[in-house]
């Protein structure tokens, strides 16, 4: 059993989560077969699950480059906004940029790491003015030229070597 917060997760619920991240959409009845329980009592486990918040969502995840979007960007960014209501206008307008698909608060030399898919560098040049208006000091912009990963599993039922 490993214990998440307070809640206890068993290795079923490990199973469970761990097949969903890779394959969301299995059927229940694919599902039950795979973790070795009734197709109801495996529904009844996802539900649980979500309402506990393990799962956040299920999303497709869709190719950058077919549609598109050849130009990932890692956009480091310093701000000199220290008070907390005003970082949080901050934190909502880089949230709402459509154009922005991570966006972390980091420790370190820089304020903010922000992963930016954009389709030319047109719309690069647009995206860093606005980033500007937003009481940006520094920006260091880092252009991915090949990913070698990318992945959104996390390592539930892998054993480490």
């Amino acid at each position: 059993m490993e214990y998440q917060g307070n809640k206890v997760l068993d290795e079923v619920d490990l199973k469970i989560l761990d097949k969903l991240q890779k394959e969301s959409q299995i059927s229940n009845t694919e599902l039950a077969r795979h973790v070795n329980l009734s197709p109801p009592a495996t529904h009844a486990r996802v539900k649980r699950l979500e309402n506990e918040g393990y799962i956040d969502r299920q999303v497709a995840i869709l190719n950058q480059e077919k549609l598109g979007f050849d130009l990932l960007c890692f956009i480091f960014i310093n701000t000199n906004i220290h008070q907390a209501d005003k970082l949080e206008v901050l934190e909502k307008q880089l949230k709402s940029m459509p154009q922005v698909l991570e966006c972390h608060l980091l420790t370190g030399e820089y304020d903010y790491l922000l992963k930016v898919a954009n389709r030319e560098r047109k719309e690069l040049e647009s995206f860093i003015r606005k980033l500007n208006q937003f009481g940006i000091t520094r920006i260091q912009t880092s252009l991915a030229l090949r990913e070698i990963k990318n992945s959104t599993v996390l390592p539930l039922c892998e054993k480490e070597e």
